[in-house]
């Protein structure tokens, strides 16, 4: 592929909800700019941008892949992004690097949660964007509809470019609404000049009456001619389009169908004269020797340095790091220092990546996106600069995942080869999270949804050949003690020879800190029991607080103290005591009024203010205590409430069918309570029956 300069290359991200058209428009932006001689199909499993098994199996995007466009003189890299909510991580990473947005919406589906969602993350990273409406060629799409809800709901930035031409139920031109003017496509898919149709011409008046009032709005002086009836050249509206497209203050809205490859042109077109080259964007990181902050801006004349903003780690093409060069020229060979792990890696060659296939290419300018082969100790989100200039750039916040899932190898002898493959995983993927809790003796896996979790299981299986079973985690309930209670035991055992004898007498009670297994104390006076068995005592209550003999948990806020016994100059031994005091502990812990407490979270939940009342009534089904709302961004509220964690299994499912996918939680450990009586008597009954198994 040729090299481009920075002012020749758009970095643009598509975003918008899952199913509305993102990969399709790529095919048909791809087609156009003669990259295909067809354009492929999700259903077909034959797109560029959806490479990955799953992807094809599933029909939908999974990760982000790059589409370099060239057109014309210019590169326009596209950043194809998932629109489902369980791989938002490859969107927030995609917009990180992103110079501009292209928000996709469905003409038929209207606005969804997805496109509201593309909005916010836009106005996060103070991208500016363009909105495109596909499925112009189905006859329900209504682009006025589109357009209207739009302005509703952001207000005057939003100006109409095109109107379509619709006839006999076929989608046949477009109106300009800038230039005024209309045309049509012919048979070979060119256009020609037309008339703008009668029934067009009211809601042109209103599209361009929009468009004014969005141009008047970006000067006092235009403001004025405005009020004062003048009109404005076509010249004049083109300029101030261009500096209020490029600061986010005018949101052109354009339209086409993907299926025909109608309307790509004037999109392309329009994303190469309204969207800003990288040059037009600021950038900045820290220089690690001096702390001073380092202005990278894109420019090519400024020491090299890049940012890793993905990662592929594919087992069949190998291990390639994505980057944005955010300062000076990459050239084959150069040595780049890692700050972070403190190493410096030769890059060989360069690459730019049209989904899954690596194009070598000369040199990568500032700004333009690219990739590296096979850099070891290279991760997602690390830095990337000379020796002599250090640079640090901040990295990428992504989702935290809170769905989580206990998972066993399905075959025995697996376990280190899954765990390996998770890290490969772990490495592409910032939302997949894997925590060992050897407590309750599981391994859990932490994503931002089911399907995320389904996939990658399937992921395993078909990349590195090991199966794994996801399966409803066990809560990490835990056993304490509410009275106080005296025992004695005496282990005496005899069988030729040495015999074994410890004898001791303890009392158990609430220490009063649950943050603590146990407390042990000793006031054993005149010897009844040495001192050198004390440590073997204290070893017995640390073995039995390990599992409690209630339902198997590990116990918390006991205080053990050793206050008499007797001991056996010869059968005596450390073994002995510390199995005298492992059974003294179970029949004492049982005897002091035993309770089950299980772990509470404190829940964040932010929604929609129309659903306060159905998400309120579902936490009290929960069990769940509201302590609170806050009012939140972009007319949501915040509802915080106390949860028992066992009630939280499905959650986020649960509240995406009650909000249609708007609805977003949080959770932290707050404290351990007694489970309520019901809660306790299933635990111990299962415990039991799990003792009866293992016994058959």
């Amino acid at each position: 592929m040729n090299v481009y300069t920075t002012d020749k290359i758009r970095n643009v991200v598509l975003l918008g909800h899952g199913g509305c058209g993102k990969t399709s428009l790529v095919e048909a932006m791809a087609y156009l700019a003669g990259m295909t001689t067809r354009m492929g199909k999700v259903t077909d499993g034959n797109t560029i941008s959806d490479y990955d098994k799953e992807e094809i199996k599933r029909h939908f995007s999974i990760s982000t892949s790059v589409i370099p466009i060239p057109w014309e003189d210019t590169k326009i890299n596209i950043l194809d992004t998932p629109g489902f909510f369980d791989f938002v991580g490859e969107a927030e990473e995609a917009v990180s690097v992103a110079d501009a947005a292209i928000i996709v919406v469905s003409g038929k589906a209207g606005i969804e949660v997805g496109t509201k969602k593309a909005w916010e993350l836009c106005e996060k990273y103070k991208l500016p964007r363009m909105v495109f409406v596909t499925d112009m060629d189905i006859d329900e799409a209504s682009y006025r509809q589109v357009v209207s809800d739009l302005q509703e709901m952001y207000g005057k930035h939003i100006a109409p470019f095109h109107l379509p031409i619709r006839e006999n139920g076929q989608f046949v031109g477009y109106v300009n609404v800038l230039q005024q003017r209309a045309k049509r496509w012919t048979e070979k898919g060119d256009v020609v000049k037309a008339d703008v149709p009668d029934y067009s011409i009211e809601n042109l008046q209103l599209c361009r009456e929009a468009l004014m009032e969005a141009v008047a709005e970006t000067s006092e002086e235009f403001m004025d001619r405005y009020f004062s009836g003048e009109e404005f050249s076509e010249d004049e509206i083109r300029q101030a389009l261009r500096v209020n497209v490029a600061d986010g203050s005018i949101v052109p809205v354009l339209m086409g169908s993907n299926v025909l490859a109608r309307g790509m042109y004037t999109l392309m077109v329009d994303i190469v004269k309204y969207l800003p080259s990288p040059e037009k964007r600021a950038c900045a990181g820290i220089n690690a020797k001096t702390n001073e902050v380092f202005h990278a801006d894109y420019d090519f004349s400024k020491p090299k340095s890049a940012y890793v903003f993905k990662t592929i780690a594919d087992p069949f093409i190998g291990k390639y790091s994505l980057i944005k060069v955010n300062s000076g020229v990459l050239k084959t060979d150069d040595v780049l220092l890692n700050h972070h792990k403190d190493t410096e890696e030769k890059t060989g060659r360069l690459y730019v990546m049209r989904g899954n296939k690596p194009e070598e290419v000369k040199e990568l300018h500032a700004g333009d996106i690219g990739a590296l082969a096979k850099l070891t100790s290279v991760a997602t989100t690390d830095s990337l600069s000379t020796k002599a200039n250090p640079v640090v750039y901040i990295r990428t916040s992504v989702s935290t995942p809170y769905t989580y899932k206990r998972y066993k190898a399905k075959n025995k002898g697996d376990e280190d080869k899954i765990s390996q493959s998770l890290q490969k995983l772990m490495a592409e993927d910032l939302t997949l999270k894997v925590v060992n809790d050897s407590e309750n003796g599981q391994t859990l896996i932490y994503g931002m949804g089911d399907q995320h979790l389904d996939v990658v299981a399937a992921k395993l299986l078909d990349r590195y050949k090991v199966d794994i079973e996801l399966k409803k985690p066990r809560v990490a309930f835990r056993e304490t003690i509410r009275k106080k209670a005296d025992v004695e035991y005496k282990y005496k055992k005899q069988s030729g020879g040495h015999g074994q004898y410890g004898h001791v007498k303890m009392t158990f009670e609430p220490s009063g800190d649950l943050d603590t297994a146990y407390v042990f104390d000793q006031c054993v006076v005149g010897g009844a029991v040495p001192k050198n068995y004390f440590p073997a005592v204290e070893k017995g209550v640390q073995e039995a607080v390990i599992k409690g003999p209630m339902a198997a948990y590990p116990v918390v806020g006991v205080k053990a103290v050793l206050y008499d016994g007797s001991y056996h100059p010869v059968d005596s031994s450390e073994m002995a005591f510390k199995v005298a005091t492992i059974q003294a502990f179970k029949k004492g812990f049982m005897q002091a009024s035993p309770v089950l407490l299980e772990p509470i979270a404190s829940l964040k939940v932010v929604v929609p203010d129309k659903y306060t009342g159905d998400i309120m009534g579902d936490l009290n089904k929960r069990r769940g205590r509201v302590l609170g709302m806050n009012p939140a961004e972009h007319g949501c509220q915040e509802i915080v409430a106390d949860i028992p964690y066992m009630e939280l299994y499905g959650y986020n499912t649960d509240i995406r069918s009650m909000t249609g996918g708007s609805g977003t939680f949080s959770f932290d450990f707050a404290r351990y309570e007694q489970a309520p009586a019901e809660i306790q008597a299933k635990e111990v009954e299962a415990r039991a029956a799990n003792l009866d198994s293992q016994e058959e």
